[in-house]
């Protein structure tokens, strides 16, 4: 009895809000992100609480915690020390405020090399 309530409330949810919907509320894998999406999401990357990007005409309300993100291909020419900064920048600077978003596992791999590739064109 209880397994046919259950499968009539599925279907019930399923008409309701739509198979996406359930999908989604089910834990399925976010729509494919840029890396500087990721970096602007405030749930995720959210550099610009911390970081100015003066040559990125939309990023707006930056912090000004961190050093601005500029010419950081002439401040890391070595593209794995700028990942390695963002994986966690406590190996570096053990005083640092910045989140080890790697670390604790804010970011993903695949969201941590996004970031960092869209950084690097900075």
């Amino acid at each position: 009895m209880r397994l046919h309530a259950s499968l009539i409330l599925t279907a019930s949810i399923v008409g309701t809000l739509g198979l996406a919907n359930v999908a989604l509320a089910a834990g399925a894998a976010k729509p494919e992100m840029t890396g500087k999406q990721i970096a602007f999401d405030k749930t995720l990357g959210n550099c610009l609480a911390c970081h100015a990007m003066p040559t990125v005409p939309d990023a707006e309300s930056a912090g000004t915690i961190g050093p601005p993100l500029i010419a950081m291909q002439a401040r890391y020419p070595d593209k794995a020390k700028l990942r390695a900064q963002i994986w966690n920048a406590m190996d570096a600077n053990p005083n640092t405020v910045m989140i080890p978003f790697g670390k604790n596992k804010v970011l993903t791999e695949e969201e941590i090399d996004k970031v960092t590739d869209f950084v690097y064109g900075l």
